[in-house]
């Protein structure tokens, strides 16, 4: 809808036919956004084809656990010197790599790469209520935008149990350390991690209403099964299935990541929520810096 609005012709795509169907009908989507009427040059199509054909850009909306499936689908309409660019913020479970290194094993002969997380894309996005910064850093950007998914659960956990703006705000400081650690062992610059893919995407995620990882934890802080809070929500919590691959990363470089062990533990059910936050700060004490 962004894309249409500043005077492009956009195309939808979307892999279930009935939704297609009911959108075409509506000029809205009824699921997620029912009070936003679609522009008259955006079209909604069920057909990869269509939807890809000449295209310049696509954005990749894709959970992470889909992306390649749907690459795989879409490379024979993939145009040559088009360029994908993936909105998705996860980590595939069994190869660890990033949302973007998939696409580059998928599509990689054919197209270049960029990736958007928060507020931030190329000149071709931009308009007056999307301010944008660029940076060269996609190792940081997507493990940032990964990672902050997890301490989301966490912020939410908290919030769940009661334990206060203090609690939330310490979890959040330390929470950046343990995506600046992994990010900037896997090659990173530390201070993208500071910037709005890092900080800003993880105050949000930690605190807006909207957040789906958020809301993951508040339920689970609830005595809520895992399995029961996903099967009632609409959308992809993409914090449940990365904190997993997050800490398989995290074991390659032999970096510690304290909050998604217990975000882990807890997922698993392993651990209830007020156990996985009291070992949490009952860990030994260090210096902040590190």
């Amino acid at each position: 809808m962004h894309l249409a609005r500043i005077g492009h012709d956009a195309r939808l795509w979307a892999r279930d036919p009935a939704l297609v169907d009911d959108m075409r009908v509506r000029g809205a989507t009824a699921v997620y956004l029912p009070d936003v009427r679609f522009p008259a040059n955006l079209s909604v199509t069920g057909d990869l084809r269509v939807a890809l054909t000449g295209t310049e850009f696509i954005v990749s909306a894709v959970p992470s656990h889909g992306t390649r499936d749907i690459l795989k689908r879409a490379a024979p309409h993939v145009h040559p010197g088009s360029t994908i660019v993936s909105a998705t913020k996860g980590l595939e479970q069994d190869t660890l790599l990033r949302v973007s290194e998939i696409i580059e094993q998928e599509l990689g002969d054919v197209a270049n790469v960029a990736v958007l997380s928060g507020p931030s894309l190329q000149a071709e996005f931009r308009a007056p209520y999307l301010r944008l910064y660029g940076t060269d850093d996609v190792v940081g950007v997507e493990i940032g935008g990964a990672l902050k998914n997890i301490i989301a659960i966490a912020a939410g956990t908290v919030e769940g149990l009661g334990l206060g703006h203090n609690a939330l705000a310490g979890l959040i400081t330390r929470g950046l350390a343990e995506m600046s650690r992994l990010a900037c062992a896997a090659g990173a610059k530390r201070e993208t991690l500071a910037g709005l893919t890092g900080l800003g995407d993880l105050v949000l995620t930690c605190t807006g209403a909207l957040s789906r990882n958020r809301h993951v934890g508040i339920e689970l802080a609830s005595g809520r099964a895992v399995a029961d809070v996903l099967a009632g929500m609409k959308m992809v919590a993409e914090g449940v299935r990365t904190t997993e691959a997050a800490l398989a990363l995290a074991a390659r470089y032999n970096v510690e990541l304290p909050i998604a062990t217990q975000v882990g533990e807890l997922l698993a059910g392993r651990k209830d929520p007020k156990t996985a936050l009291y070992e949490l700060m009952v860990r030994p004490q260090r210096a902040e810096v590190g």
